[in-house]
């Protein structure tokens, strides 16, 4: 029964966060698949899913008979959709796309298939080359329950060409950390008619908005909850971190920046539009493409996400690929995985589309092993793979908290709560209301999560 209750809860706060229909996910189990030898993939629709589907000829030349059907939706519908196939034990997916967030809760419901002996029974899979922090962070009691397509942390990328015109100096020694403070002063210094200082999303959405603020609320000495689920939203250090966040997108951010997330953010970096992007280390798999951005090859420095109080403030995140308990195909979906997530498939896609397009951050070995990547990522490569390894999921705040992860809170009702609470900051970014009365409604949406922790 407890179980049940906890797939309603999830179901519930998928449908409100995305607009679908509940009945859309769950009734068509098995209509999806056409043969037992067919695998239906649900992946998120960004760029290096679509290098995926670009390539997959090479799979089923590999495994002659095996058909692969995707289903490519956007981030929220794919969150909704395979949330409430998953939850309700359905078959019209073999293989999800979901992340460090909904791996362990799903593992710890039952919803997932154990992927260890999988990846230790096939030869040459390699699990343990998987980063440390990402393979702990998809793992439920010592198994991992879905492996990393890509991994990321965040950074802070930065044209160096318009820091020289501007006569910035960036400190260049080892283990240097920028303050947020300099950051905000650079963008102000930065800032014309022609572009942003810098561009920091200010989108709605638990993953879109909430994602570079929270590493901000962190280091400035915020918190969501302390350790007895008492809400924190409006405490002075929230208040700080959030007011500072928001007047630097109103001084020397982009325009419009309530609706920028982070494909608006990339366009605008990639065209020039703004000098400074704090975001995802994956995003070097677009603006360090020659193909899509010739003219900032070898313009782009990138330094460790900014600090006030705590160091290493970059997040931790990564989409990963799980198969369900209700698959209808969990071997040809394990052989499909065990493909995309392989070092094989990293060096096919350098060879096929590019070495800057190779899916970063999941292993280890693509950045000792691979020579033509290390020689293309010199400026990005070092730094994104020392991000991950240094991110604390498990304790992500200066002060202790009852929950882990970095640019979320690792509880099911965080995709309700933080979607929520992003509206209520997207509108403080718009000039729509006050930081204040904003975190005051956050605080309100919070104490009601925080109050249900405590009767537990």
């Amino acid at each position: 029964m407890k179980k049940l209750r906890r797939a309603v809860r999830r179901l519930t706060v998928c449908a409100a966060v995305s607009g679908v229909v509940l009945t859309a996910g769950c009734a068509g189990a098995g209509s999806l698949g056409a043969s037992e030898n067919e695998v239906t993939i649900a992946l998120v629709s960004n760029s290096q899913m679509t290098d995926a589907q670009k390539l997959s000829s090479d799979f089923e030349q590999k495994n002659p008979g095996t058909k692969l059907k995707f289903i490519s939706l956007s981030e929220n519908q794919a969150r909704a959709k395979i949330t409430m196939s998953t939850a309700m034990g359905g078959s019209e997916f073999d293989v999800v796309m979901i992340s460090n967030f909904e791996t362990p809760q799903w593992a710890k419901d039952g919803w997932l298939r154990n992927l260890s002996d999988y990846a230790k029974n096939t030869p040459g899979y390699d699990e343990n080359d998987f980063i440390p922090s990402l393979r702990d962070s998809l793992s439920y009691q010592g198994h991992m329950y879905s492996v990393p397509f890509y991994g990321e942390s965040s950074f802070l990328m930065y044209r160096k060409d318009l820091f020289e015109q501007a006569g910035i100096q960036v400190d260049q020694s080892p283990g240097y950390q920028p303050t947020w403070q300099e950051v905000a002063q650079w963008a102000d210094k930065l800032k014309s008619d022609e572009r942003a200082g810098i561009c920091l999303r200010g989108k709605p959405g638990w993953g879109e908005v909430l994602a570079p603020l929270d590493t901000v609320i962190n280091t400035f000495g915020g918190r969501w909850f302390d350790e007895k689920w008492n809400a924190q939203l409006d405490s002075p250090e929230v208040k700080k971190a959030v007011n500072f966040y928001v007047d630097t997108i109103k001084k020397s951010g982009e325009l419009g920046a309530a609706s920028t997330g982070f494909q608006e953010c990339a366009n605008l970096f990639g065209q020039g539009q703004t000098a400074m992007w704090y975001d995802a280390t994956s995003a070097v798999s677009v603006l360090e493409d020659p193909k899509t951005y010739p003219d900032l090859v070898g313009k782009i420095g990138y330094l460790p996400a900014p600090i006030v109080e705590k160091p290493n403030s970059g997040w931790l995140y990564t989409w990963s690929l799980g198969i369900p308990k209700g698959a209808k195909n969990p071997d040809g979906a394990w052989k499909f995985i065990s493909w995309m997530t392989s070092k094989d498939y990293i060096r096919l896609v350098g060879e096929k589309l590019g070495w800057a397009r190779v899916p970063p951050g999941s292993r280890i070995s693509t950045y000792k092993d691979l020579p033509e990547y290390e020689a293309i990522s010199k400026s990005y490569g070092p730094l994104t793979l020392q991000s991950i390894e240094n991110a604390t999921p498990n304790k992500p705040t200066v002060q202790p908290v009852p929950y882990t992860g970095i640019q979320f809170v690792g509880i099911p009702e965080f995709q309700d709560l933080g979607t929520r609470v992003s509206q209520q900051i997207s509108a403080a970014i718009a000039g729509q209301k006050s930081v204040d009365d904003a975190l005051a409604q956050a605080q309100e949406y919070a104490a009601v999560v925080g109050k249900t922790y405590q009767e537990k």
